[in-house]
């Protein structure tokens, strides 16, 4: 189970853009995601006329490490780290490590 998954609202706890808040776009893999407004490149693209691409400078999202992101608690407006707790029918639930919330009302 991944502690965090698309559509979570994070903070970024370390790094460029520390401070920053946003929603995971998606997963790349095991260890990397794309978070909304974080991370965020300049790329110089050609025009392709095939597609219908313009040419220029476009603004791009990369992946950032987990290790660098952690979730937001709206409960206590701070980044919490989570955690996984068994359900008495044999679910699992997130669950916020500060207050023992569950992630996922």
């Amino acid at each position: 189970m991944h502690k965090i998954r698309k559509g979570d609202d994070v903070i970024v706890i370390a790094g460029r853009d520390k401070g920053k808040r946003g929603t995971v776009l998606r997963r790349v893999d095991k260890n990397h995601v794309v978070v909304e407004g974080v991370n965020r490149v300049k790329k110089h693209q050609r025009p392709n006329p095939m597609k219908g691409l313009t040419g220029g400078i476009v603004d791009k999202d990369m992946p950032i490490h987990v290790s660098n992101v952690a979730l937001f608690n709206p409960q206590t407006k701070k980044a919490d780290r989570v955690g996984v707790k068994a359900m008495p029918d044999g679910r699992q639930v997130r669950v916020f490590k500060s207050n023992r919330e569950q992630v996922d009302a």
